[in-house]
């Protein structure tokens, strides 16, 4: 079988894309913040809602590995809107997580694709856009409805991913052209997340969406290669923060310190600890127009 026979149904399953794009499936787990160039890091899970599966590999610090969400584990990631009713409502207790209807998020963004009206096709592409705590990514492609989990019709779509690739479709018809302009339009597609899940399901519908523009186009699939240069802008352009500290979820420790204080009196020397908190890992993007790594927070702070 080839990549031709992986489901790009509204549900994902992690378990065909690895079997038939193994390395695409490790794209997409990558943390390029704690990567190196001789070794990748992955994303976190950054909650417990899975450690029942296993104390250790599913701990909230542990990374999302291939093995723990392919095979009988595959169904054990799914859309907020799939899950139990019990968890959503833990999950927006812990950490707020709600998702925004449809009609909302074509609502706001219509209102900012306003001001984009008169652009020509490549600045229309370089906008800069970022999704902000973007759980699955709605506002920037909007692959199945976030109350339902229905799939959502290709021309009703209102991401903002979306509307750069429909414009694309709609005006190009050279595929070499084609291709440059929708690469341009994810490199300058961005959103950061908390949960490692929610993470992994907005790189996945990002990657979905690309081939479903894709063969609505050209009437055939991408090939991995096509795929895997996609994966790998995705894997930079959005990425786990902690979005009120600008660092790696859960990478924020506590340290005991000892300070001697010299008595003026006849006493022993006092010596007194306490604990100081020593901030997390600071995450970093890609700034395309340099190729090169840099702190987000550089850009906001």
């Amino acid at each position: 079988m080839t990549e031709q026979d992986v489901s790009w149904s509204g549900d994902i399953s992690e378990t065909r894309i690895r079997e038939h794009m193994p390395e695409v499936l490790d794209i997409l787990l990558i943390d390029r913040t704690k990567s190196t160039a001789k070794k990748d890091q992955n994303i976190i899970w950054a909650n417990d809602n899975y450690i029942q599966f296993g104390a250790r590999a599913y701990a909230p610090e542990a990374p999302i590995k291939p093995e723990l969400v392919t095979g009988v584990m595959d169904s054990i990631i799914m859309p907020r809107a799939l899950k139990s009713s019990r968890l959503q409502k833990k999950r927006t207790k812990a950490k707020a997580e709600v998702f925004t209807p449809t009609w909302i998020v074509k609502k706001q963004n219509d209102a900012v694709d306003e001001n984009y009206a008169g652009d020509d096709l490549e600045a229309y592409m370089n906008r800069t856009w970022l999704e902000i705590t973007c759980g699955e990514a709605p506002y920037m492609v909007s692959r199945y409805d976030m109350d339902t989990g229905d799939e959502i019709p290709l021309p009703d779509r209102v991401g903002f991913v979306d509307r750069k690739l429909r414009r694309i479709n709609a005006e190009v018809d050279d595929q070499v052209t084609w291709q440059s302009l929708v690469e341009a339009a994810y490199k300058a597609s961005y959103g950061f997340e908390w949960n490692g899940d929610s993470l992994l399901l907005a790189r996945e519908n990002l990657l979905y969406t690309y081939r479903d523009y894709f063969m609505a186009k050209w009437g055939i699939e991408p090939d991995t290669e096509q795929l895997k240069t996609v994966a790998e802008i995705i894997s930079y352009n959005l990425f786990q923060m902690d979005g009120f500290k600008f660092a790696v979820p859960l990478s924020e420790t506590q340290v005991k310190v000892s300070q001697q204080e010299i008595s003026l009196f006849d006493d022993p020397e006092d010596i007194q600890e306490k604990w100081i908190t020593k901030p997390g890992r600071r995450v970093k993007v890609m700034n395309w127009s340099k190729n090169k790594m840099e702190f987000f927070d550089k850009g906001v702070a």
